[in-house]
C-alpha cells in the first residue's frame, strides 16, 4: 500500500509496509499513482501528453519503480497482518503504572474529563501505604524489564505533593535490589509550583508535563479556579521559572484547542515565543453536545493549523529559534521497532492507572467506568477477560485500519477515544483518525524538507 500527498511544494509517496519516503517530481508522482493499475501503454500516453517527454523518459521512471518495487522499498506486501496477535501475547508483564495520587484539583476546568479531577466519585488521595504497594505490584508483574514507568497525576497530584515525594523515595530504596531503573514523570496545572517542588522535579522527574492552554484569553476561558477567576496569570511565571532551572531534563507545555480556538497555532507560537520549547497541543476530547467540541466544519480549518505550524516550525530552525512540537517528533530511520508500531500503547496490558484505592483501569481514562475496572494492586488483574479484549487492540485489529496507510504510525489509536466516540475499544475514533493522518503528513513532510535543505546546503 502506498499513500501519495503533495505538501509545502514537495511530492511525496509513502510505502506502508516498509516505511519508506520518497519525494519525487511531478511525473513520477503521475506515474507511481497510475503504476498498479494502469497498461504502461496507457501510462506512457497519458504523461507524454501531459508533460511533454519523451516515451523513453517515461519508460525509464517505470524501470526506476520497479527497481524500488524489487528492492521492497515500494509496493512492499504487508507481512504483519498475521503477526499482530502474537505480538501481544507473549506474557503479562506490566512495564507502567499510572498513580492517580490526587481525585481532587484545584482548578474547575469545564471541559475536563476527569471530571474536575473527582473522575466521577468521590475527591481522594492516595496513602502511602496505596503507593507503596503499586511501587511492589510493579516490580512483582514486571519480569525481566528492567527500566519502569510511573506517572503521577490526578486531579492535580501536586495536592498530594508529600505522599509523591514519599513514594519516589521508596522507590528509589528498592529498585537496585531489584535490578529496577524507575522514571518519574508528574503533571501538573502549575498552581501548587513552587522552588521545593522544582527542586524535587528537577532532582527525580524524567518528565514533567505543564498545563497550559496558550494565550491569556483561551487559558482563562476554561482553565479556572473554584471562584470563576482565570489561571494564566498565576501559572505562567511559574512554568517560566520552572523550566529555566530545568535546564536539558524533559518537560513539555501541553495545551488542549477546542471549538472555541481552532487557530490554535496561535497558541502554540504564544508559547513559544514566551520561551518554552518543547510544546504539545491536544484536540478536546467531549460530548458532541458541548460548547467546546470539536465539529465537522472545523477540520478544514484544523487541517491548514497544523500545516502551517510544520512549515512555521521549519522557518524557526532555520532561524535559530525552533521549538519542538510532540506530534511532529517522528524518527524515519530509528523509530519504533515494528513491535511497538503494530501493538500500539499497551494499555490493560503492560500499562494500567491506579486510584487512590488501589483499583486498577487499563489507563487513566477509563478510571471511574466500573465496567472497565480490572481488579487491584492485592489481588492483582481478576478481569482476565477484559485484558484479553485489550491485548486483542493492534494495528490489524479494527476493520476501518485494514485499509489505512497511517495504520505502523498510529497502531490502531487509542482505545480510550474509540471508547469515548463509539462506545467500542475495538472500534475508531474517526475525528482523531483525521487529525492524526494530517499531523503524520506534515510531519513527514518536515522531515523531507530536512533532508533536501540539507542537501541544497552541502
Amino acid at each position: 500500500m502506498i499513500h501519495q500527498y503533495k505538501l509545502n511544494g514537495y511530492n511525496i509517496v509513502l510505502d506502508t509496509a516498509s516505511g519508506s519516503v520518497h519525494a519525487v517530481d511531478d511525473v513520477a508522482y503521475d506515474i507511481i499513482g497510475m503504476y498498479e493499475k494502469t497498461e504502461t501503454a496507457e501510462i506512457v500516453r497519458k504523461i507524454t501528453e501531459k508533460y511533454g517527454i519523451t516515451e523513453k523518459d517515461v519508460l525509464s521512471c517505470i524501470d526506476d519503480i520497479e527497481k524500488l518495487k524489487e528492492s521492497k522499498q515500494l509496493f512492499c506486501e504487508d507481512i504483519y497482518a498475521d503477526k499482530a496477535d502474537m505480538l501481544k501475547n507473549k506474557n503479562n508483564v506490566i512495564k507502567a503504572l499510572c498513580l492517580h495520587v490526587s481525585h481532587t484539583c484545584n482548578l474547575n476546568c469545564s471541559y475536563c474529563f476527569a471530571g474536575q479531577g473527582k473522575y466521577s466519585g468521590d475527591r481522594a488521595v492516595m496513602s502511602l501505604e496505596v503507593g507503596k504497594r503499586a511501587i511492589d505490584f510493579l516490580i512483582e508483574n514486571s519480569g525481566d524489564r528492567k527500566n519502569l514507568e510511573v506517572d503521577f497525576f490526578g486531579g492535580e497530584p501536586l495536592m498530594n505533593f508529600e505522599v509523591v515525594k514519599e513514594i519516589v523515595k521508596y522507590a528509589r530504596s528498592i529498585e537496585k535490589d531489584h535490578g529496577k531503573n524507575f522514571r518519574f514523570t508528574l503533571t501538573t496545572n502549575g498552581v501548587l509550583l513552587d522552588s521545593e517542588v522544582t527542586d524535587f522535579c528537577n532532582k527525580e522527574m524524567n518528565n514533567v508535563v505543564l498545563s497550559l492552554d496558550g494565550r491569556r484569553e483561551v487559558h482563562d476561558r476554561f482553565r479556572k479556579d473554584y471562584s470563576g477567576k482565570g489561571s494564566y496569570d498565576v501559572i505562567v511565571p511559574k512554568f517560566l521559572e520552572f523550566v529555566k532551572k530545568r535546564g536539558d531534563k524533559s518537560y513539555y507545555i501541553r495545551g488542549t484547542y477546542t471549538h472555541k480556538n481552532t487557530d490554535f497555532l496561535n497558541d502554540i507560537l504564544h508559547m513559544a515565543d514566551l520561551g518554552f520549547k518543547e510544546l504539545s497541543m491536544e484536540p478536546v476530547v467531549c460530548s458532541p453536545e458541548d460548547e467546546c467540541a470539536l465539529t465537522e466544519a472545523d477540520l478544514p480549518i484544523l487541517f491548514n493549523q497544523y500545516e502551517l505550524l510544520a512549515k512555521e516550525m521549519l522557518k524557526r530552525d532555520r532561524e535559530g529559534r525552533g521549538f519542538t512540537f510532540y506530534h511532529y517528533m517522528i524518527d524515519l530511520e530509528n523509530g519504533p521497532c515494528i513491535y511497538k508500531r503494530i501493538s500500539g500503547c499497551g494499555s490493560g496490558t503492560e500499562y494500567m492507572a491506579v486510584t487512590p484505592w488501589g483499583e486498577l483501569y487499563p489507563c487513566h481514562q477509563f478510571v471511574g467506568d466500573e465496567k472497565y475496572s480490572m481488579g487491584n494492586l492485592w489481588d492483582g488483574v481478576t478481569n482476565t477477560e477484559l485484558r484479553e479484549k485489550f491485548r486483542k487492540c493492534n494495528a490489524y485489529s479494527r476493520s476501518e485500519c485494514q485499509d489505512c496507510w497511517a495504520k505502523l504510525y498510529c497502531s490502531g489509536g487509542c482505545a480510550a477515544n474509540a471508547y469515548h466516540a463509539s462506545g467500542d475499544i475495538g472500534k475508531v475514533y474517526e475525528y482523531g483518525c483525521k487529525l492524526f493522518k494530517k499531523r503524520m503528513e506534515c510531519a513527514i513532510m518536515m522531515q523531507v524538507d530536512k533532508v533536501l535543505s540539507g542537501e541544497k546546503n552541502d
